[in-house]
Protein backbone atom coordinates (compact mmCIF):
# COMPACT_ATOMS: atom_id res chain seq x y z
CA UNK A 1 0.00 0.00 0.00
CA UNK A 2 1.65 3.20 -1.54
CA UNK A 3 1.23 7.05 0.54
CA UNK A 4 2.67 10.00 0.51
CA UNK A 5 5.59 10.32 3.18
CA UNK A 6 5.55 13.99 4.20
CA UNK A 7 9.03 15.35 3.98
CA UNK A 8 10.74 18.27 2.10
CA UNK A 9 11.71 16.26 -1.27
CA UNK A 10 10.02 15.77 -4.48
CA UNK A 11 11.41 12.11 -4.70
CA UNK A 12 10.68 8.96 -2.91
CA UNK A 13 13.04 5.47 -2.53
CA UNK A 14 12.17 2.51 -0.78
CA UNK A 15 13.32 0.79 2.15
CA UNK A 16 12.41 -2.78 3.40
CA UNK A 17 11.12 -4.24 6.94
CA UNK A 18 11.42 -7.60 7.92
CA UNK A 19 9.27 -8.20 11.19
CA UNK A 20 10.39 -11.22 13.83
CA UNK A 21 8.36 -11.68 17.25
CA UNK A 22 9.09 -14.44 19.50
CA UNK A 23 7.63 -15.13 22.81
CA UNK A 24 9.69 -13.47 26.13
CA UNK A 25 9.52 -16.27 28.28
CA UNK A 26 10.35 -19.13 26.12
CA UNK A 27 11.70 -17.47 22.63
CA UNK A 28 9.29 -19.59 20.88
CA UNK A 29 7.87 -17.80 17.55
CA UNK A 30 4.87 -16.65 17.49
CA UNK A 31 2.61 -17.27 14.58
CA UNK A 32 0.20 -15.57 13.05
CA UNK A 33 0.65 -12.11 14.61
CA UNK A 34 -1.12 -9.35 13.43
CA UNK A 35 1.04 -6.22 12.58
CA UNK A 36 -0.46 -2.95 11.67
CA UNK A 37 2.01 -0.42 10.11
CA UNK A 38 1.39 3.08 9.98
CA UNK A 39 3.45 6.65 9.54
CA UNK A 40 4.43 8.49 12.53
CA UNK A 41 2.85 11.38 11.12
CA UNK A 42 -0.40 10.00 10.58
CA UNK A 43 -0.38 7.15 12.87
CA UNK A 44 -4.48 7.15 13.07
CA UNK A 45 -3.92 6.14 9.13
CA UNK A 46 -3.01 2.00 8.77
CA UNK A 47 -0.92 1.64 5.56
CA UNK A 48 -0.01 -2.14 5.72
CA UNK A 49 -1.63 -5.24 7.58
CA UNK A 50 0.61 -8.71 7.66
CA UNK A 51 1.25 -11.45 9.35
CA UNK A 52 3.77 -13.15 10.69
CA UNK A 53 4.21 -17.26 9.46
CA UNK A 54 4.95 -20.36 11.20
CA UNK A 55 8.97 -19.08 12.01
CA UNK A 56 7.36 -15.91 13.37
CA UNK A 57 8.50 -13.94 10.96
CA UNK A 58 7.44 -11.40 8.07
CA UNK A 59 8.25 -11.35 4.42
CA UNK A 60 9.58 -8.14 3.41
CA UNK A 61 7.35 -4.97 3.37
CA UNK A 62 8.31 -2.37 1.05
CA UNK A 63 8.04 0.82 2.76
CA UNK A 64 8.92 4.99 1.63
CA UNK A 65 12.18 6.43 2.47
CA UNK A 66 13.52 9.50 1.91
CA UNK A 67 16.22 9.52 -0.76
CA UNK A 68 19.36 7.71 -0.47
CA UNK A 69 21.38 10.93 -0.55
CA UNK A 70 19.70 12.43 2.45
CA UNK A 71 22.18 9.36 4.49
CA UNK A 72 25.36 9.85 2.44
CA UNK A 73 26.15 13.62 3.81
CA UNK A 74 25.26 15.85 6.74
CA UNK A 75 22.32 17.50 5.86
CA UNK A 76 18.78 19.10 6.98
CA UNK A 77 17.11 16.56 5.44
CA UNK A 78 15.67 13.57 7.60
CA UNK A 79 17.48 10.31 6.22
CA UNK A 80 14.88 7.59 7.29
CA UNK A 81 11.44 7.77 7.48
CA UNK A 82 9.28 6.31 10.43
CA UNK A 83 6.93 3.98 11.12
CA UNK A 84 4.64 2.59 14.10
CA UNK A 85 3.79 -0.82 14.58
CA UNK A 86 1.10 -2.13 16.82
CA UNK A 87 1.35 -5.69 16.88
CA UNK A 88 -1.72 -8.08 18.22
CA UNK A 89 -1.89 -12.15 18.59
CA UNK A 90 -4.10 -14.51 20.57
CA UNK A 91 -2.59 -14.96 24.32
CA UNK A 92 -0.37 -12.39 24.51
CA UNK A 93 0.09 -8.42 25.66
CA UNK A 94 -0.26 -5.74 22.80
CA UNK A 95 3.32 -4.14 21.77
CA UNK A 96 3.37 -0.64 20.35
CA UNK A 97 6.70 0.34 18.51
CA UNK A 98 6.95 3.55 17.48
CA UNK A 99 9.71 5.40 15.46
CA UNK A 100 10.95 2.15 13.58
CA UNK A 101 13.54 4.28 11.05
CA UNK A 102 13.44 2.85 7.20
CA UNK A 103 16.44 3.78 5.44
CA UNK A 104 16.63 3.98 1.41
CA UNK A 105 17.28 0.71 -0.13
CA UNK A 106 18.56 -1.24 3.33
CA UNK A 107 16.46 -3.84 4.66
CA UNK A 108 15.19 -3.31 8.62
CA UNK A 109 15.52 -5.62 11.14
CA UNK A 110 12.51 -5.50 13.58
CA UNK A 111 12.95 -8.14 16.33
CA UNK A 112 9.71 -8.12 18.51
CA UNK A 113 9.44 -9.56 21.73
CA UNK A 114 6.07 -10.36 23.42
CA UNK A 115 4.92 -11.36 26.80
CA UNK A 116 1.74 -13.95 27.12
CA UNK A 117 -1.02 -12.33 29.35
CA UNK A 118 -0.65 -15.03 31.74
CA UNK A 119 2.43 -13.38 33.07
CA UNK A 120 1.58 -9.73 32.07
CA UNK A 121 1.58 -7.03 34.67
CA UNK A 122 -0.37 -4.46 32.41
CA UNK A 123 1.55 -1.81 33.10
CA UNK A 124 3.35 -2.18 29.98
CA UNK A 125 4.25 1.30 27.64
CA UNK A 126 4.53 1.76 24.17
CA UNK A 127 8.52 1.41 23.15
CA UNK A 128 9.86 4.85 21.66
CA UNK A 129 13.19 4.33 19.25
CA UNK A 130 14.58 7.88 19.56
CA UNK A 131 16.18 9.20 16.78
CA UNK A 132 19.52 8.65 15.13
CA UNK A 133 22.50 9.64 16.98
CA UNK A 134 23.62 11.38 13.55
CA UNK A 135 20.80 13.43 13.73
CA UNK A 136 19.10 13.89 17.01
CA UNK A 137 21.36 15.60 19.38
CA UNK A 138 22.82 13.54 22.07
CA UNK A 139 25.99 14.52 24.46
CA UNK A 140 29.14 14.09 23.06
CA UNK A 141 31.65 11.27 24.91
CA UNK A 142 33.58 12.43 27.58
CA UNK A 143 37.13 11.58 26.85
CA UNK A 144 39.20 8.51 28.74
CA UNK A 145 42.06 7.09 28.10
CA UNK A 146 42.30 4.14 25.65
CA UNK A 147 44.06 2.12 28.03
CA UNK A 148 43.69 1.50 31.51
CA UNK A 149 46.03 0.95 34.01
CA UNK A 150 46.68 -2.21 35.07
CA UNK A 151 48.53 -1.75 38.21
CA UNK A 152 44.84 -0.20 40.28
CA UNK A 153 43.89 -2.66 42.86
CA UNK A 154 40.86 -4.57 41.59
CA UNK A 155 40.70 -2.83 38.30
CA UNK A 156 41.44 -5.44 35.56
CA UNK A 157 39.64 -8.43 36.49
CA UNK A 158 39.33 -10.88 33.77
CA UNK A 159 42.66 -12.67 32.76
CA UNK A 160 42.01 -13.11 29.32
CA UNK A 161 40.05 -11.57 26.32
CA UNK A 162 36.69 -12.85 26.64
CA UNK A 163 33.08 -11.80 24.13
CA UNK A 164 30.30 -12.48 26.88
CA UNK A 165 27.45 -14.15 26.05
CA UNK A 166 25.40 -11.63 27.16
CA UNK A 167 26.01 -7.98 28.11
CA UNK A 168 23.95 -5.77 30.59
CA UNK A 169 23.24 -2.76 29.41
CA UNK A 170 21.75 0.42 32.24
CA UNK A 171 19.50 2.62 29.99
CA UNK A 172 20.83 5.68 31.33
CA UNK A 173 23.77 7.62 33.09
CA UNK A 174 25.56 5.26 35.37
CA UNK A 175 24.45 7.11 38.80
CA UNK A 176 20.77 7.54 37.31
CA UNK A 177 18.69 4.42 39.51
CA UNK A 178 15.70 4.52 37.89
CA UNK A 179 17.22 3.51 34.55
CA UNK A 180 16.36 -0.24 33.53
CA UNK A 181 19.02 -3.11 33.01
CA UNK A 182 18.79 -5.57 30.80
CA UNK A 183 20.35 -8.32 29.47
CA UNK A 184 21.18 -8.49 25.64
CA UNK A 185 22.96 -11.06 23.62
CA UNK A 186 26.46 -9.61 22.80
CA UNK A 187 26.24 -9.72 19.26
CA UNK A 188 22.95 -8.16 19.32
CA UNK A 189 23.98 -5.58 21.56
CA UNK A 190 26.98 -4.67 18.86
CA UNK A 191 24.26 -4.80 16.25
CA UNK A 192 21.95 -2.61 17.97
CA UNK A 193 24.53 0.28 19.02
CA UNK A 194 25.96 0.31 15.24
CA UNK A 195 22.19 0.58 14.20
CA UNK A 196 22.11 3.89 16.17
CA UNK A 197 25.78 5.08 15.39
CA UNK A 198 25.84 4.68 11.68
CA UNK A 199 24.13 4.40 8.63
CA UNK A 200 23.70 1.03 6.84
CA UNK A 201 23.82 2.69 3.27
CA UNK A 202 27.14 3.52 4.33
CA UNK A 203 30.04 1.74 2.37
CA UNK A 204 30.91 -1.70 4.00
CA UNK A 205 34.79 -0.92 4.80
CA UNK A 206 33.02 2.10 6.47
CA UNK A 207 30.61 0.02 9.02
CA UNK A 208 33.70 -3.07 9.28
CA UNK A 209 35.52 -0.28 10.57
CA UNK A 210 32.68 1.73 13.22
CA UNK A 211 31.93 -2.07 14.25
CA UNK A 212 35.51 -2.76 15.02
CA UNK A 213 35.63 0.46 16.59
CA UNK A 214 32.03 -0.54 18.73
CA UNK A 215 33.19 -4.41 19.30
CA UNK A 216 36.92 -3.23 20.93
CA UNK A 217 35.29 -0.39 23.27
CA UNK A 218 32.59 -2.77 24.06
CA UNK A 219 35.17 -5.49 24.74
CA UNK A 220 37.43 -3.20 26.95
CA UNK A 221 34.69 -2.48 29.50
CA UNK A 222 34.14 -6.07 29.52
CA UNK A 223 37.71 -6.84 29.76
CA UNK A 224 38.21 -4.06 32.62
CA UNK A 225 35.27 -4.90 34.54
CA UNK A 226 34.81 -1.29 34.43
CA UNK A 227 31.60 -0.26 35.84
CA UNK A 228 31.58 -3.54 38.33
CA UNK A 229 35.12 -1.55 39.76
CA UNK A 230 32.79 1.17 40.45
CA UNK A 231 30.06 -1.02 42.68
CA UNK A 232 27.75 -1.09 39.68
CA UNK A 233 25.98 -4.30 38.81
CA UNK A 234 26.22 -4.05 34.60
CA UNK A 235 28.47 -4.10 32.15
CA UNK A 236 28.10 -0.80 29.82
CA UNK A 237 25.67 2.00 29.73
CA UNK A 238 23.28 3.75 26.96
CA UNK A 239 24.65 6.89 27.44
CA UNK A 240 26.43 8.72 24.98
CA UNK A 241 28.46 10.73 27.42
CA UNK A 242 30.18 7.25 28.64
CA UNK A 243 29.25 4.86 26.06
CA UNK A 244 27.50 4.47 22.97
CA UNK A 245 23.34 4.95 22.02
CA UNK A 246 21.46 1.32 22.75
CA UNK A 247 17.75 1.63 22.56
CA UNK A 248 15.53 -1.12 23.13
CA UNK A 249 13.62 -2.61 20.46
CA UNK A 250 15.82 -0.64 18.10
CA UNK A 251 15.43 -1.59 14.17
CA UNK A 252 18.36 -3.20 13.16
CA UNK A 253 19.73 -3.61 9.83
CA UNK A 254 21.23 -6.48 7.63
CA UNK A 255 23.96 -5.23 6.16
CA UNK A 256 25.24 -4.24 9.90
CA UNK A 257 23.59 -7.40 10.65
CA UNK A 258 25.79 -9.24 8.36
CA UNK A 259 29.25 -7.45 9.53
CA UNK A 260 28.65 -8.26 13.03
CA UNK A 261 28.30 -11.52 12.65
CA UNK A 262 31.29 -12.13 10.65
CA UNK A 263 33.88 -10.34 12.78
CA UNK A 264 31.88 -10.13 16.21
CA UNK A 265 34.77 -11.74 18.10
CA UNK A 266 37.43 -9.70 16.82
CA UNK A 267 38.77 -6.21 18.62
CA UNK A 268 41.61 -3.58 17.94
CA UNK A 269 45.02 -3.90 20.04
CA UNK A 270 48.42 -2.24 19.99
CA UNK A 271 51.52 -3.94 20.25
CA UNK A 272 52.55 -5.26 23.91
CA UNK A 273 48.81 -4.37 25.29
CA UNK A 274 46.56 -7.20 26.15
CA UNK A 275 43.49 -5.50 26.79
CA UNK A 276 41.08 -4.18 23.66
CA UNK A 277 41.57 -0.20 22.90
CA UNK A 278 38.77 1.65 23.87
CA UNK A 279 38.27 3.12 20.55
CA UNK A 280 36.21 6.41 21.06
CA UNK A 281 34.65 8.33 18.24
CA UNK A 282 32.78 11.52 17.17
CA UNK A 283 30.62 12.28 14.47
CA UNK A 284 32.95 14.92 13.14
CA UNK A 285 30.70 17.24 12.41
CA UNK A 286 28.53 18.72 15.14
CA UNK A 287 31.20 17.26 17.60
CA UNK A 288 35.35 17.06 16.21
CA UNK A 289 37.77 14.70 18.04
CA UNK A 290 41.45 14.78 16.14
CA UNK A 291 42.59 12.18 18.23
CA UNK A 292 39.80 9.49 17.47
CA UNK A 293 37.99 8.52 14.51
CA UNK A 294 35.21 10.99 12.56
CA UNK A 295 31.75 8.70 11.84
CA UNK A 296 31.51 11.17 8.91
CA UNK A 297 34.90 11.52 7.94
CA UNK A 298 35.46 7.32 7.72
CA UNK A 299 32.40 6.85 5.82
CA UNK A 300 34.32 9.85 3.15
CA UNK A 301 37.51 7.55 3.40
CA UNK A 302 35.57 4.46 2.67
CA UNK A 303 33.94 6.26 -0.28
CA UNK A 304 37.46 6.47 -1.61
CA UNK A 305 38.33 2.63 -1.21
CA UNK A 306 39.97 2.50 1.87
CA UNK A 307 39.48 -0.59 3.48
CA UNK A 308 38.49 -0.58 7.24
CA UNK A 309 41.86 -0.85 8.82
CA UNK A 310 43.05 1.78 6.86
CA UNK A 311 40.30 3.43 8.11
CA UNK A 312 41.28 2.70 11.64
CA UNK A 313 44.88 3.70 11.34
CA UNK A 314 44.23 7.32 9.54
CA UNK A 315 42.58 8.20 12.66
CA UNK A 316 44.39 5.67 15.63
CA UNK A 317 47.59 5.09 14.12
CA UNK A 318 49.68 2.82 11.96
CA UNK A 319 50.63 0.11 15.20
CA UNK A 320 46.60 -0.61 15.53
CA UNK A 321 45.98 -4.18 14.34
CA UNK A 322 43.23 -6.51 14.75
CA UNK A 323 43.11 -9.27 17.09
CA UNK A 324 40.77 -11.85 18.02
CA UNK A 325 39.48 -12.85 21.35
CA UNK A 326 40.72 -16.20 23.15
CA UNK A 327 37.12 -17.21 24.39
CA UNK A 328 33.33 -16.82 22.76
CA UNK A 329 31.58 -17.83 25.40
CA UNK A 330 28.22 -19.43 25.64
CA UNK A 331 29.07 -22.15 22.84
CA UNK A 332 29.30 -25.55 22.77
CA UNK A 333 32.13 -26.14 20.54
CA UNK A 334 34.26 -23.51 18.43
CA UNK A 335 34.05 -23.05 14.73
CA UNK A 336 36.35 -25.79 13.12
CA UNK A 337 38.34 -23.40 10.97
CA UNK A 338 37.17 -24.10 7.92
CA UNK A 339 33.33 -24.37 5.77
CA UNK A 340 31.33 -27.10 6.07
CA UNK A 341 29.88 -27.54 2.86
CA UNK A 342 27.88 -31.01 0.66
CA UNK A 343 30.95 -33.53 0.79
CA UNK A 344 31.85 -32.37 4.55
CA UNK A 345 31.52 -35.12 7.12
CA UNK A 346 33.27 -35.35 10.46
CA UNK A 347 32.36 -35.09 14.12
CA UNK A 348 31.65 -31.02 13.49
CA UNK A 349 28.98 -31.97 11.35
CA UNK A 350 27.26 -34.46 12.98
CA UNK A 351 27.23 -31.90 15.61
CA UNK A 352 25.76 -29.07 13.71
CA UNK A 353 23.26 -31.45 12.34
CA UNK A 354 22.22 -32.17 16.23
CA UNK A 355 22.06 -28.52 16.53
CA UNK A 356 19.85 -27.72 13.79
CA UNK A 357 16.95 -30.54 14.41
CA UNK A 358 16.73 -28.67 17.68
CA UNK A 359 16.08 -25.77 16.63
CA UNK A 360 13.78 -27.17 13.72
CA UNK A 361 11.85 -27.98 16.93
CA UNK A 362 11.26 -23.91 17.13
CA UNK A 363 11.45 -23.28 13.54
CA UNK A 364 9.09 -25.92 12.06
CA UNK A 365 10.31 -24.91 8.13
CA UNK A 366 13.87 -26.10 8.89
CA UNK A 367 13.67 -29.78 7.71
CA UNK A 368 14.92 -32.26 9.56
CA UNK A 369 17.85 -34.53 9.06
CA UNK A 370 19.64 -37.30 9.31
CA UNK A 371 22.17 -36.92 11.84
CA UNK A 372 24.95 -38.79 10.00
CA UNK A 373 28.28 -36.53 10.02
CA UNK A 374 27.32 -36.21 6.34
CA UNK A 375 27.06 -33.11 4.70
CA UNK A 376 24.36 -34.27 1.85
CA UNK A 377 21.95 -32.11 -0.23
CA UNK A 378 19.05 -32.50 2.52
CA UNK A 379 21.58 -30.85 4.94
CA UNK A 380 22.41 -28.17 2.81
CA UNK A 381 18.49 -27.23 2.39
CA UNK A 382 18.17 -27.16 6.19
CA UNK A 383 21.09 -25.27 6.64
CA UNK A 384 19.69 -22.79 3.93
CA UNK A 385 16.44 -22.64 5.73
CA UNK A 386 18.37 -21.80 8.96
CA UNK A 387 19.87 -18.53 7.13
CA UNK A 388 16.98 -17.17 5.39
CA UNK A 389 15.48 -17.17 8.97
CA UNK A 390 18.15 -15.47 10.69
CA UNK A 391 19.19 -12.72 7.76
CA UNK A 392 21.95 -14.60 7.04
CA UNK A 393 23.52 -14.69 3.05
CA UNK A 394 21.80 -17.87 1.92
CA UNK A 395 24.55 -20.61 0.71
CA UNK A 396 24.21 -23.70 2.05
CA UNK A 397 27.53 -23.43 3.63
CA UNK A 398 28.09 -23.13 7.39
CA UNK A 399 30.91 -20.91 7.50
CA UNK A 400 31.66 -18.83 10.42
CA UNK A 401 28.77 -16.37 10.70
CA UNK A 402 26.41 -19.34 10.36
CA UNK A 403 28.11 -21.85 12.77
CA UNK A 404 28.41 -18.99 15.42
CA UNK A 405 24.82 -18.10 14.36
CA UNK A 406 23.83 -21.52 14.94
CA UNK A 407 25.56 -21.87 17.93
CA UNK A 408 23.47 -18.98 19.43
CA UNK A 409 20.55 -20.06 19.14
CA UNK A 410 20.32 -23.95 19.64
CA UNK A 411 22.17 -22.36 23.59
CA UNK A 412 19.06 -20.16 23.25
CA UNK A 413 16.61 -22.96 22.71
CA UNK A 414 17.97 -25.79 25.11
CA UNK A 415 18.50 -23.32 27.56
CA UNK A 416 14.92 -22.42 27.54
CA UNK A 417 13.93 -26.10 27.38
CA UNK A 418 15.80 -26.97 30.87
CA UNK A 419 14.09 -23.84 32.40
CA UNK A 420 10.58 -25.36 31.38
Amino acid sequence: MKHQLKASQDNIDTGYLRISAVSTDNQIPIRDARIEISSTGIPVETLEVVETDQDGRTDNIDLEAPPLEFSMEPTDNQPYSEYNLKITAPGYEDTIITGVQILSGENGLQNIRMTPLATSTQNYNPTVIGGHTLWEFYPPKIAEDEIKPMNESGEIVLSRVVVPEYVIVHDGTPSDTTANDYYVPYKDYIKNVASCEIYATWPEATIYANVLAIISFTLNRVYTEWYRGKGYDFTITSSTAFDHKWMYQKTTYESISQVVDSIFANYLSRPNVRQPILTQYCDGKRVTCPNWMSQWGSKYLGDQGYTAIEIIRNYYGDDMYINEAEVIAGIPSSWPGYDLSVGSSGSKVRMMQEQLNRIAQNYPSIPTIAVDGNFGESTKTAVEQFQRIFNLPVTGIVDYPTWYKISQIYVGVTKIAELT
